[in-house]
């Protein structure tokens, strides 16, 4: 007979009517919102790939200065931490208390302790408040926020997917600044947005279980061209849509 799952904690989420919830059945830890299920220890291959596919860019930047938006279970920390030298600095921006209280808890050793490294800062808040707050601040931003550009948990995360949240993230970044973004599932209007607002952008499937399998997940990786905004591009398309139409 089958475990049942054992509720380890739960914490509401801010600004939000949602709850986020933690637990356990044998090895296997998840974490859910509302009864739909997020994120599972034993499943993270994907996340895994968002940090090793964006950090593997920054080779030439042994100082580089990293943003994540969304702690999790502490993946996609961890394996940019891997990848980046001993200078750098990774700031992990997380929304909901709970959730960093768990990985400085229960999940720790789950991720290799990665909010302990002297190299991580833990900002309990909005990545989006981190994202305006300084022009060319951050030689990558990485978005593991809700479950890609069509939010779940949250309908305010869409705001970072957008036009104005583009055109933020390409502000906030030194030039040849590496975008990240994970997604539960492919979007061609993504793809063509984040091009449109000033990057080169490559979106790749990864399996969800790594070299393990699984299913198919999304990651975009984007270099910031110099030239060009979201907002200048929004205008173009709109011109352009206008005079064809």
């Amino acid at each position: 007979m089958e475990r049942a799952w054992e509720l380890l904690d739960s914490g509401p989420i801010p600004d939000d009517d949602g709850v986020m919830e933690m637990l356990q059945r044998g090895n296997e830890i998840v974490i859910r919102v509302n009864g739909r299920e997020l994120m599972c220890n034993m499943v993270h291959g994907s996340e895994d790939e968002l940090a090793n596919l964006a950090c593997e860019r920054l080779t030439d930047r042994p100082a580089a200065r990293v943003l994540i938006g969304g702690l999790g279970m502490g993946f996609t920390l961890a394996a940019a931490l891997n990848r980046l030298g001993k200078e750098a600095e990774v700031v992990v921006a997380e929304l909901v208390p709970a959730v960093i209280r768990w990985n400085r808890g229960v999940l720790s050793p789950e991720a290799g302790h990665p909010t302990f490294d002297p190299r991580t800062i833990v900002h309990e808040g909005d990545v989006a408040a981190l994202i305006r707050a300084e022009p060319a601040a951050w030689d990558a931003i990485l978005l593991d926020v809700d479950n890609g550009p069509t939010g779940l948990t949250r309908s305010t995360n869409c705001w970072l997917y957008d036009w104005e949240g583009l055109d933020a993230v390409h502000t906030a970044l030194r030039p040849g600044g590496i975008l990240g973004v994970w997604s539960a599932w492919p979007d061609r209007g993504f793809t063509r947005r984040v091009e449109r607002a000033g990057f080169d952008v490559v979106p790749l499937d990864v399996r969800e279980r790594g070299s393990a399998g699984g299913r198919m997940h999304t990651v975009w990786i984007a270099t910031r061209r110099d030239q060009g905004s979201a907002w200048k591009a929004r205008d173009e398309a709109w011109e352009s849509s206008e005079s064809n139409g």
